[in-house]
This record gives C-alpha cells, sequence and structure tokens, in this order.
C-alpha cells in the first residue's frame, strides 16, 4: 500500500466524520509514516522538523488576527456594514431584489479577493478584517455562505494561476524554474497562455457555484439578523464592541492610518508579520485600543486566527512525512509506467496525482517541484508541446489548492465566515470548493494538454 495514498484516505475519510482536521493530519501522518517504514522516533523528528517551515506564516496569522481585532475598536468595520446595507437594500426593494443583490455582493467579494492576490498583494490578510462584520449583512440578504467560500477561494486562487503580477509572478517563476531545470527550457511569460483555458475552468466552477447550486436563499437563525439589522436603528452599537470612543471621527481616521501603514509595511517589506504589527502599534498608540482593554483585545483576536496557523503548522509537518517516505516519488513513477505512451491517459494521470500531492500538503507551490521532476521527461517523451506541458504542470499544482483542509486557499475562508460558529471547514468550504473547482479545472487542465 502505498503510504501518500493511504494517509489522504484516513485524512479526508477523519475529515467527513467532522474529525477536527489538526487530529486527522496527526493520524494520518502517523499512519502514513509507518507504512513508508519509518520509525516512530524518526517520524516524529520529521513532524517536528516540518512544523518549523510554517511556524512565521502561524505568527503572521495570529498578529493578523490580533489587529483585526484592535481595527472593530475603531468603528469601521460598523461602517462599513451600514454602509453596505444601505447601498444593496435601497429605498424601494422592488428597484433592488434580493436576488440580484446577492449576486452583487458575492461579484464583489470575488473581485476584492483577486485584487488580493495582485493589486494589493495581502493575501487572506482582508479576510479577518472585512469577512465577520459583514455575515450579519449575508443573513440578512439570506446569501447562502457557502457561495461566500467559492467566492473567496476563486480570488485566492485564480489570479496567481493567470496572471503574473504579486503572487502569480511568484507560482509562474517557480513552475517556470522547475520545468527548466528538469530538462525544457521554458520562460515565465508563457504561463499566462498555458494557464488561460485552465483559468476559464475556475470561471466556469464559480459561475456553476454562485448561479446554480448555492443561489437560493438559505436561513441562519439568529434574533435580530434579518430586517432589524442598521437601517432600522442606525446608531446601534456593535454588541462586541465597548470600546467608549468607538466611531468618532478620531478613531475613523486612525483606524484609515493603520491600514495604511499595515499594507505600506507588508508591500515594501513582503511579510505580513511586520505589516500587521505596524498596525498594531498605530492603534495602540493612539489609544483606539485603550491600554485598559488592550490584553483583552489584541488576545482573543489571536484567539480566532491561531486556528489558521495551527492548521498550516500541521499540514507543514504532514507534508514533510510523506516526503520523508519516499514514497510520493514511487507514486508517480509507479503511475508513469503504468500509462505508457498513451498520451490522454498520461494527461488524466499527471492532473490526479498533482491534485493528490496538493490535497495532501496544501500548498500549489509545494507541489510544483515535488511533480515536475517526473513530469517534465515524461511530457517531453510522450512528445508534448512545452505550452502543454506548462499547462499540465501548472494546472497539476494548482489542483487541490480548492478543497484541501489543509490550504489557505479554504482555511481563510472559514476564518472569516465561521466568526459566530455557523460555517463549517469541511462540508461549508472544503466539500463546496473541491466540487465547483477541482472538476472543472482538471477538465479543463486535459483540455488544455491536448489542444496546446
Amino acid at each position: 500500500m502505498n503510504a501518500v495514498l493511504l494517509s489522504l484516505a484516513i485524512l479526508f475519510g477523519l475529515s467527513m466524520l467532522r474529525v477536527h482536521v489538526v487530529l486527522a493530519m496527526l493520524t494520518a501522518a502517523v499512519v502514513g509514516g509507518l507504512t513508508g517504514g519509518l520509525s516512530i522516533a524518526h517520524m516524529l523528528d520529521v513532524f517536528g522538523e516540518g512544523l518549523k517551515d510554517n511556524a512565521g506564516i502561524a505568527l503572521s496569522y495570529a498578529l493578523l488576527g490580533a489587529f483585526a481585532a484592535g481595527l472593530t475598536e475603531t468603528g469601521l468595520p460598523d461602517k462599513l456594514v451600514r454602509g453596505a446595507v444601505i447601498l444593496v437594500r435601497g429605498k424601494d426593494s422592488s428597484v433592488n431584489p434580493r436576488a440580484a443583490v446577492r449576486y452583487l455582493v458575492l461579484a464583489a467579494i470575488a473581485i476584492i479577493a483577486c485584487m488580493s492576490q495582485n493589486a494589493v498583494p495581502v493575501h487572506i490578510a482582508f479576510i479577518p478584517v472585512l469577512i465577520p462584520p459583514l455575515l450579519v449583512l449575508f443573513d440578512s440578504l439570506r446569501i447562502d455562505r457557502r457561495a461566500v467560500a467559492c467566492a473567496l477561494t476563486f480570488g485566492l486562487i485564480t489570479p496567481y494561476m493567470l496572471l503574473p503580477v504579486g503572487f502569480g509572478a511568484i507560482f509562474h517563476d517557480v513552475v517556470a524554474g522547475n520545468i527548466t531545470k528538469n530538462g525544457l527550457p521554458i520562460d515565465a511569460s508563457m504561463l499566462p497562455h498555458a494557464m488561460f483555458i485552465p483559468a476559464i475552468g475556475m470561471v466556469a466552477g464559480l459561475i456553476i457555484a454562485i448561479a446554480f447550486s448555492y443561489r437560493k436563499p438559505r436561513e441562519y437563525t439568529t434574533a435580530g439578523s434579518d430586517d432589524t439589522f442598521a437601517t432600522d436603528s442606525p446608531d446601534s452599537p456593535n454588541i462586541e464592541n465597548e470600546s467608549p470612543n468607538n466611531g468618532t471621527s478620531f478613531t475613523t481616521w486612525a483606524g484609515l492610518g493603520a491600514i495604511a501603514a499595515m499594507l505600506a509595511v507588508q508591500l515594501s517589506t513582503g511579510s505580513m508579520i511586520y505589516g500587521a504589527a505596524s498596525g498594531l502599534v498605530i492603534l495602540l498608540i493612539s489609544r483606539v485600543v485603550p491600554w485598559s482593554r488592550a490584553d483583552r483585545v489584541l488576545t482573543d483576536g489571536m484567539r480566532s486566527m491561531a486556528y489558521i496557523g495551527f492548521v498550516m503548522m500541521s499540514a507543514s509537518g504532514f507534508g514533510a512525512v510523506l516526503r520523508e517516505t519516499g514514497h510520493i516519488e514511487t507514486l508517480v513513477k509507479a503511475s508513469v509506467e503504468a500509462v505508457g505512451d498513451n498520451r490522454a491517459i498520461a494527461a488524466l494521470l499527471m492532473l490526479a496525482i498533482g491534485l493528490l500531492v496538493t490535497l495532501g500538503i496544501g500548498s500549489s507551490f509545494s507541489t510544483i517541484p515535488i511533480i515536475a521532476t517526473v513530469f517534465v521527461p515524461l511530457c517531453i517523451g510522450l512528445g508534448f508541446s512545452p505550452l502543454a506541458t506548462v499547462a499540465l504542470i501548472g494546472t497539476a499544482g494548482a489542483l487541490g489548492d480548492a478543497g484541501s483542509p489543509a490550504s489557505d486557499s479554504t482555511l481563510g475562508p472559514t476564518a472569516g465566515l465561521n466568526a459566530d460558529g455557523k460555517h463549517d471547514h469541511i462540508w461549508d468550504t472544503c466539500v463546496p470548493t473541491f466540487l465547483h473547482y477541482n472538476v472543472p479545472l482538471l477538465i479543463a487542465g486535459f483540455i488544455a494538454a491536448m489542444v496546446l
């Protein structure tokens, strides 16, 4: 039994049974390591070393959570929600029907998520700031949060696949560099052309999700979550926001300054840690977060995002154990030998292996070096064109980013949408995004490999 297949089966099975994803990954790592011939002591050492790879990310997310909590003290999130409610409802419901408003909101969220990858490359940093305050608006409009999760995941993945800016520039360089290193010289400028058809698959998945699968209104019942919100009592306070100076002109400008500082520092240093820390410093120095409340506010904020950090660290350890077994390479080589010279079957198998690997380790960027070593010589031997090879490798890496329990493209949306405890990570984020993006991406990637 291949250790990779067995451990992934256990991971997905336990996750579907609503076992906590961290516990599921720990169990799957133990089973995979033992199946791969690792001793308990060696496996624990490898897992522990793997945890270090994402320790910085865990700290980044914790500080982002603290910054988001501090930002609520400025009243900006409340003002955003109230403005959005007034905008989308309008004075005449016949002019602004709720179905159209739901589509408008979902489209806006997808666009904002896309911008977070390139125009303002903050990745998931915007989610804990933007999404939790909007939950009451979603409930008021009876938006299915699975559609919101699909909109967010679309925006977190599609831009880096297609556009050579922001995180896309990194992804394109990783793909081009690994393909070149393994015997097929290409330029990163080929990626937009090669990944255009797979990106169409992502667009198709988004349309299906918001226009068909999750278009019906869905009730998330809480007292006063519908038409009693905001517009009926514009001065009603946020029950979680007890700051005495909340919503004043000074706190609003301080909040905007903190956001500007966070973005400027993050973009100039490339570090979410320093970006979030700089924003926190502004909020503390301006006394928007009073010293008497700072400890509780920031601790609560860190706790809200710590979940993502723990999962990402566990996923890093899990991926390290799978790589240490050597069974990823075994799986790839056995599959290569099985396809012979059938290009169609080879393309499907390469895409499927990329899907499995990315689902397991939770990172499309980390999948590329693993699969390129064997896939590039195979593509050359089977006569795939350079563009088709790029499409196969790029799509195989991106497959699984949506739907993976360990990917920040699913963990980020869940952290925002589950702020009130009404959104399940596996059934409301991972399963919907897996079905609506991996399936069309697999089909589109196969078409690209055949026609390019």
